[in-house]
C-alpha cells in the first residue's frame, strides 16, 4: 500500500469517508446492527481506536459508531476545515469519481468538491462524467418535493441514507441537507426541530412525526401535495397523510398514528 493511502494509525484523529458507502455499527464487530452510514467525503473525528475498529462521531451530526479502519483516509484538522469550507453535498442521484481508488459509483447525498477536479486533503479527486447539469448545484424549496420523489422506491434499510438503502430518517436528513437544513440522525432528535403546526395548516415539506405504542417517536415522513407524504417504510413510497395518520391504500389501514407537524421553512 502506498504512503498516501496507508490504513489509519492509532495517533491520527480525522479522517474522511474513502467509499460511496461505509455502515456505521452500534459494536465494534461484523454482526453488530447497522445504527447509521457515512456516504463518501463525509469527515470524522476518532474517538477510540480498537484495531481494525474506529470509534467515530461525524462532523456533519454528531452520529457515533464503529468503522472499519480500512474504510476511512487520515486527514488533520486543519484539512478537516478547509474541506468542509470547500465541499458541497452531490445532488445528481448518482455521479461516477476517480481518485486514489479509481472509479468509484456515488450516492446522491455525498460530500464532493465544488470544481470538478478537487482534493480531500491530499486526496486527488476528479468527476469522471460531466454533464450539462450541475451535479453539485443546490436545489431550492420549490424543487424540494420532486428532488425527494427520486428517491421513490429506494428500498428501506435499517440506518441507511444513500439511493442504495435508507431509512425514514435518513430519508428526510438528506433531503433538507441539500436546502442547507442539516437535521440530527434520528427522527426523535429531528422532532425537535422547526415549530408546531396543525394538521389542518399543513404544507409541502412540512415533517410529520409518529409515535409507536411505547410512546417514542419512531417515524418521519415529508408532507407533500394532495394529503401525500412521502416516506421510508419497506421502501420510499407515497402514501395518504390523514389526521388520524399514514393510510395505506393497498392493505386499506393506517400504518403510523401521527404525533405532530412541524415546518422548518
Amino acid at each position: 500500500m502506498s504512503e498516501k493511502l496507508k490504513w489509519i494509525e492509532p495517533q491520527q484523529r480525522y479522517a474522511f469517508c474513502a467509499l460511496a458507502v461505509v455502515p456505521v455499527r452500534s459494536e465494534p464487530k461484523d454482526s453488530a446492527e447497522q445504527c447509521n452510514q457515512l456516504l463518501f467525503g463525509e469527515p470524522i473525528e476518532i474517538t477510540e481506536y480498537q484495531q481494525p475498529w474506529l470509534k467515530i462521531r461525524s462532523f456533519l451530526d454528531g452520529y457515533e459508531g464503529y468503522i472499519d479502519h480500512k474504510q476511512v483516509f487520515a486527514l488533520s484538522e486543519k484539512e478537516v476545515r478547509r474541506w468542509l469550507d470547500t465541499s458541497t453535498y452531490l445532488a445528481a442521484k448518482t455521479h461516477e469519481i476517480s481518485g486514489p481508488m479509481g472509479l468509484q459509483l456515488l450516492s446522491r447525498g455525498s460530500l464532493v468538491g465544488l470544481e470538478p477536479s478537487f482534493k480531500i486533503g491530499a486526496f486527488e479527486y476528479e468527476i469522471a462524467t460531466i454533464s450539462s447539469t450541475d451535479p453539485t448545484q443546490a436545489i431550492q424549496p420549490s424543487e424540494a418535493w420532486n428532488f425527494a420523489k427520486a428517491y421513490l422506491n429506494t428500498p428501506y434499510l435499517w440506518g441507511g441514507k444513500s439511493i442504495f438503502g435508507i431509512d425514514c430518517s435518513g430519508f428526510v436528513q438528506q433531503v433538507f441537507r441539500q436546502l442547507d437544513h442539516n437535521l440530527p440522525r434520528d427522527a426523535f432528535q429531528q422532532a425537535e426541530h422547526g415549530t408546531i403546526v396543525h394538521y389542518e395548516e399543513r404544507q409541502v415539506l412540512d415533517l410529520a412525526f409518529f409515535k409507536n405504542a411505547a410512546g417514542r417517536i419512531h417515524h418521519v415522513g415529508i408532507i407533500g401535495p394532495d394529503r401525500q407524504i412521502m416516506h421510508a417504510s419497506g421502501q420510499v413510497r407515497c402514501d395518504e397523510l390523514r389526521a388520524e395518520g399514514i393510510y395505506n391504500e393497498a392493505a386499506q389501514n393506517f400504518t403510523h398514528s401521527l404525533f405532530e407537524i412541524r415546518r422548518l421553512f
